[in-house]
């Protein structure tokens, strides 16, 4: 039997949601913030006949919320968790055998279809906050669906939301029943704060500083990340705020890299007489209640990643909220009573906000669910039911992923290797460097505990970026402070890693170092990383300090003063996706040989013709390639067939343009041109040195066949080429707007001049002028040419472009 607790919105629908689950085994449930529905909706399947005393799973799509979610209705049934209510996250569980209601986050269950896809003993699963379209969110609808149509027809689904598209959902479950539960939401006045230029940690700061003098009750106040969250600390702790904090005001932190019992402190109701402030991520959006909250400031602001398939590489991405957001947040301040919300924006830019989150399936990198797809039997997913599919191309470089880490074949389907990747629930390339290290533990002692340390910081978070720290880039730096004590939480998950990978108790504790010594080599955590990102091996380009070239073709750096920027071979772990250079936050460099007995068997050899720029001419090489990446190279040992053009481009693009065989004809030439395209228009080709070098290849490959020296391009027929760019046919238009002369009264012709930042000039004697009084035009009487008048002996006279003007008045002072 289920205590009675106060009334919520949704005990009003809960009849019509048990009696769909009746009839139809599905059901969706629409109920705004504060409806109650995340803790009383699992509590009344208890009493359904159908459940038969199974348990129901209860997906979030938070670790903080699951706790939160399931303390909530152990507190409605009056007991402990772990006993009736319990629940499950990643390597934490409290539960027990009298369990019925497991509240789990969205990769749990995922791991436990995998391992039972009948899901024996679970008579009902409920997805709460469905709205936020997490892939983890859709990928266990998807799996949970299938398992349902092959083995489970019994198996109850509900679908929960505070804001979600109901008909696209109601259609995924085969048209099934929508309730609508009203809101419990006590007004909430807005006010529109506006942008102002400046730091918005420093406007969010003196927003709460205002709604603690204006306002009653707690404040939660939404930042983007973590490092915005630890500034607006200090700006609460500064001396304009310090006599309002000291009246008793506290001031805590809620994110996701937080520990459980951390982030349980921030859910606390402050002390009696004193005051709260929650300084916040996302993570507070949804499935919370924080007692004692009346405000929230916005400010408008989240952090999302995204994964450019391009270029294989995700990064963190601060974006405006959308409008679906911000009411979540704002339905936070009127949960217990009336609220006020302070938005860090204006009411105009509220109506240019997106509706919605794009859903992250649409976003996201897509390895992980690529290796939980082909564990699942599945090679394409077209096979399951989506409400929007995973896309093309982020789907192929996901299983190119999968590829070069052993973890799926050539058709596609999962290796052994690949299942215990599945196995320890971890990002692929995680997965691959925990049992690889594991694997060379009796010829290499030490590195699977070292793989666990690594694996700690790469899963968890860079704890010098968790703490505002200066810092490099360099991983080995994060690996002594979790061997010296200075990040717990880093060496915590380091000994889970351990056990899960059976590893001797102790063992990582047994490898620290005293502090200020050196733990561990760099080129050992470099050896490691190189496992999990062989796409992310670089070379340092020539003459650059920082700069690498990574094997996939794309540029990395780190600042000039990065401790890493010697190093010869690096590999990168975290980047921040730009397209043509990435920033690396995290890396490692890399020993040459470890280069070869990792990837020696994966290098090709190419035989080409190249340039080498200490001489400045094109050379014949045999080279070694990891990908774009030139291992070695050395003089080629005989003539092989093919074209130098891509060796003399290279060389042209290197040396520049003085290169070719330029005359003053063909400068005069390009001089028209440009002003040809300067009076009408793009239509005319672009032979400034920045337009040919930006589209050299296309122009002026055709011209070089044949020629393999940079002795040869003195006989390149230049202005064929340079024609074939502009067109032949267009030799008449040329003459009509630029014309290379005019002809004087007197009948000779005078060469026209186009500088580039000036009218066409030509250079006279005033008596070759007499007669006429107009002034000549090019570009079809559009421009009047720059005369610039001499006296019989040459020397200048004036410069004028009104030759009227000019018999009118100064001639006479001439």
């Amino acid at each position: 039997m289920i205590p009675t607790a106060s009334p919520l919105p949704v005990d009003a629908v809960m009849p019509q949601l048990l009696a769909a689950l009746e009839l139809r085994a599905t059901a969706v449930l629409q109920a705004p913030p504060g409806s109650g529905k995340t803790t009383r909706v699992p509590l009344a399947l208890l009493a359904a006949s159908w459940l038969a005393g199974r348990r129901v799973l209860v997906l979030e799509p938070r670790r903080v919320a699951a706790r939160a979610a399931a303390r909530r209705m152990a507190w409605t049934l009056g007991e402990e968790l772990g006993d009736r209510v319990g629940y499950r996250i990643r390597q934490e569980r409290v539960t027990g055998p009298a369990t019925r209601v497991e509240v789990v986050t969205e990769g749990v269950l995922t791991r436990m279809l995998q391992a039972d896809p009948s899901l024996e003993g679970v008579g009902a699963v409920v997805f709460d906050e469905f709205h936020e379209r997490t892939i983890t969110a859709d990928l266990g609808l998807a799996l949970t669906l299938d398992a349902r149509a092959a083995l489970r027809p019994d198996l109850r689904v509900v679908v929960m939301s505070a804001t979600l598209d109901t008909a696209a959902v109601a259609a995924l479950l085969d048209q099934a029943p929508v309730v609508t539960a009203s809101a419990l939401q006590h007004p909430v006045t807005t006010v529109w704060v506006g942008r102002r230029p400046g730091r918005v940690d420093a406007a969010v700061a003196r927003t709460v500083v205002r709604a603690l003098a204006e306002c009653e009750g707690d404040v939660l106040a939404f930042l983007p990340g973590a490092a915005e969250i630890r500034n607006v600390s200090r700006f609460l702790r500064a001396d304009s705020a310090t006599a309002l904090l000291a009246g008793g005001v506290d001031v805590v932190t809620l994110y996701g890299a937080m520990s459980g019992p951390a982030q349980d402190e921030a859910l606390r109701p402050a002390p009696a007489g004193r005051r709260k402030v929650v300084l916040a991520t996302s993570i507070a959006e949804t499935s919370l209640t924080i007692d004692g909250v009346r405000v929230v400031v916005d400010s408008g602001l989240m952090r999302v990643p995204r994964f450019d398939p391009s270029a294989g590489m995700t990064r963190l991405v601060t974006l405006p909220v959308s409008r679906a957001a911000a009411e979540q947040r704002q339905g936070r301040s009127g949960r217990q009573g009336p609220g006020v919300c302070y938005r860090l924006w204006s009411e105009t830019d509220h109506a240019g906000l997106p509706r919605a989150t794009p859903p992250e399936i649409l976003v996201a990198d897509l390895a992980p669910l690529c290796l939980d797809l082909a564990e699942w039997g599945v090679d394409d997913p077209a096979g399951l039911r989506w409400i929007d599919p995973p896309p093309a191309g982020p789907l192929g470089a996901a299983r190119a992923v999968l590829a070069d880490l052993g973890a799926i074949d050539h058709d596609r389907r999962i290796t052994p290797h690949g299942r215990a990747m599945a196995r320890l629930g971890v990002h692929p390339r995680l997965g691959h460097l925990l049992l690889r290290a594991r694997d060379a533990e009796p010829t290499s002692p030490g590195s699977a505990v070292l793989a666990c340390e690594v694996a700690a910081v790469l899963s968890e978070g860079d704890p010098c970026r968790r703490s505002g720290t200066a810092h490099g880039a360099d991983l080995a730096e994060r690996v002594d402070m979790v061997r010296q004590g200075r990040a717990p939480l880093l060496a915590d998950a380091a000994r889970r890693w351990s056990r899960r990978l059976g590893l001797t108790p102790g063992a990582s504790d047994d490898r620290r170092r005293p502090a200020g010594s050196t733990a561990v080599a760099p080129q050992d955590v470099g050896r490691l990383l190189a496992l999990a990102y062989p796409d992310r091996v670089g070379q340092r380009r020539p003459g650059r300090p920082g700069h690498w070239l990574l094997r996939s073709g794309r540029g990395a750096w780190v600042p000039d003063t990065d401790t890493m920027a010697g190093a010869a071979w690096i590999v990168a772990a975290e980047l921040d996706g730009d397209r043509r250079d990435a920033r690396i936050w995290l890396g490692a460099p890399l020993h040459p040989d470890d280069l070869e007995e990792l990837f020696g068997a994966e290098m090709v050899t190419v035989d080409r013709s190249g340039w080498d720029p200490r001489i400045e001419d094109v050379v014949d090489v045999r080279e070694r390639r990891l990908g774009a990446i030139v291992v070695s190279a050395s003089p080629r040992p005989g003539p092989v067939g093919g074209s130098a053009s891509p060796a003399l481009i290279e060389g042209i693009r290197s040396v520049g343009l003085s290169v070719l065989p330029w005359t003053a004809e063909l400068e005069r030439f390009r001089s028209r041109v440009s002003f040809a395209r300067r009076v009408d228009g793009d239509g005319w080709a672009d032979l400034t040195d920045e337009g040919l070098m930006g589209d050299l290849e296309p122009w002026l490959s055709p011209w070089l066949d044949g020629r393999t020296r940079r002795a040869d391009l003195a006989g390149l027929p230049l202005g064929d080429a340079l024609w074939s760019r502009v067109g032949w046919q267009r030799r008449a238009g040329l003459d009509a707007v630029a014309p290379t002369h005019l002809t004087m009264p007197t009948g000779e012709r005078k060469r026209l001049e186009y500088p580039p930042d000036g009218p066409p000039s030509v250079a006279v004697r005033v008596q070759e002028l007499f007669g006429t009084t107009v002034t000549p035009t090019v570009a079809n009487g559009r421009v009047p040419v720059q005369l610039h008048l001499t006296s019989p002996a040459g020397r200048p006279v004036q410069v004028t472009s009104d030759l009227a003007s000019f018999w009118a008045t100064t001639y006479q002072q001439v």
